[in-house]
């Protein structure tokens, strides 16, 4: 048994063939695709449907792909800006709504407390009773806990250090400014924000991916969408553990589309410096590595645009389209600033858009690496255990919304034949 879990033995314990943990998009797919297959489920969902949009996301926020893009099996959106790109209270009243649509009963307000293998199959134990099931499928989603280094906690008392998970408006922010730590989405669009509200901001830009909002008159979705690129399987790729670390593009959902790159944000008055290397006693370290970073990304960038124009020849769109146009390189400072003292005054926070991991501390099984994270093949987790929802799982569109559907296709057929022949050997679970 694994440290810090109890398996509370000779408890009653409701019976279904399958629960499924979390009812955010990947675990509402999945209730789709188990319903269409006559496997009967339950859904367990520790706040409310779609619990991480409404009480973990800033109030700005808008998704980074575009409304038709916006999709969920057996429903599109059909509302009136295609083009636009969902705030948070639409993309939780569309989950709302679909979630309603649902046959399988939906358990909001419970907490799964843990998950063991048992008797053929698991036991789910919650705040709310115990239930026996064959499967499992974990749609929990991969940004439950913050990665926020250890440094973190070295910071002097007069520095407010806080996580994207807790940041909602910039006027929660103490006057002063802020230093942004990480350039992937969540950290140019908070450094934008804030810096935007009046306050200073500092960027610490390390490994990132820059991309445009649109491309030869299309939005960069349609462009990876249309291309294949997006449903480039888990087994095609020579590196997959580095795929799926891979940083989520430089994207701004806006009103009007906009890119929202390293250039644009230094126009705007942002401060770009290195990686975020250390803190000896009050003073904060950066990485020499600036320059590299972007030029890096420059040249991903542009190895990413040929592709498109390759592929646009090849489907003859190349002279439906305008002209390609070249994006200019990222300009960065030629001697950028290579450390702070926080003892000066000028940084009163920390913002920490450093990336996030999946909380599976609840799952009492064998089933993780050395460092502690869950070993999958495609979201095949262990016999009778999948996980949805996870970055590149079965394809590189996985992590999002739209991705959820193929996914929750896929593994519901996988847990169908599971189930046949798991009833094959054991005989009745019940």
């Amino acid at each position: 048994m694994s440290a810090g879990h109890q398996r509370p033995l000779h408890r009653p314990a409701r019976v279904v063939t399958t629960v499924v943990i979390g009812a955010g998009h990947a675990g509402l797919a999945m209730s789709h695709h188990l319903a269409q297959r006559g496997i009967d489920h339950v859904l367990l969902e520790r706040g409310e449907v779609a619990n991480a949009w409404r009480n973990e996301r800033w109030e700005s926020l808008r998704l980074l792909t575009p409304n038709w893009q916006c999709r969920l099996p057996g429903q599109a959106y059909a509302g009136p800006e295609p083009e636009g790109f969902m705030g948070m209270a639409e993309l939780i009243a569309f989950l709302d709504d679909y979630a309603r649509g649902l046959s399988a009963p939906l358990h909001t307000g419970t907490v799964v407390k843990t998950v063991w293998p048992a008797d053929g199959g698991y036991r789910v134990v919650t705040d709310r009773g115990d239930w026996r099931c064959r499967a499992v499928v974990i749609a929990t989603g991969a940004c439950q806990l913050p990665a926020v280094p250890a440094m973190a906690a070295a910071l002097p008392p007069w520095v407010e250090s806080l996580t994207p998970h807790a940041y909602r408006r910039p006027e929660q922010l103490p006057p002063g400014g802020v230093l942004v730590v990480g350039a992937s989405a969540t950290g140019v669009q908070l450094a934008d924000e804030i810096q935007r509200s009046g306050r200073p901001v500092t960027l610490a830009v390390g490994e990132h991916l820059r991309m445009p909002r649109r491309y030869r008159g299309r939005d960069i979705q349609w462009w990876l969408e249309h291309a294949g690129m997006l449903d480039q399987r888990f087994d095609e790729v020579d590196d997959l553990a580095r795929a799926r670390r891979q940083p989520s593009p430089q994207l701004l959902g806006s009103v009007e589309p906009q890119d929202l790159d390293l250039n644009a944000l230094s126009e705007r008055g942002v401060r770009l410096v290195g990686r975020l290397a250390g803190l000896a006693g009050t003073r904060l370290q950066f990485s020499g590595s600036l320059a590299m970073h972007a030029t890096a990304a420059d040249l991903k960038l542009v190895r990413l645009l040929e592709n498109l124009d390759a592929w646009a020849i090849a489907h003859d769109w190349h002279d439906a389209l305008p002209a390609p146009e070249p994006l200019p390189s990222t300009r960065v400072p030629q001697r950028p600033c290579l450390g702070l003292d926080l003892a000066g005054g000028e940084i009163r926070t920390v913002l920490w858009a450093t990336g996030f991991k999946p909380d599976f501390s609840w799952l009492d099984a064998p089933v993780f690496d050395a460092r502690g994270r869950l070993r999958h093949d495609g979201g095949v987790v262990a016999p009778g255990l999948y996980a949805m929802g996870l970055p590149f799982m079965r394809r590189r569109k996985s992590g999002a919304i739209h991705g959820a559907d193929d996914d929750a296709r896929d593994l519901s057929l996988h847990l169908a034949g599971w189930l046949a022949r798991a009833g094959h050997r054991h005989g009745s679970f019940a």
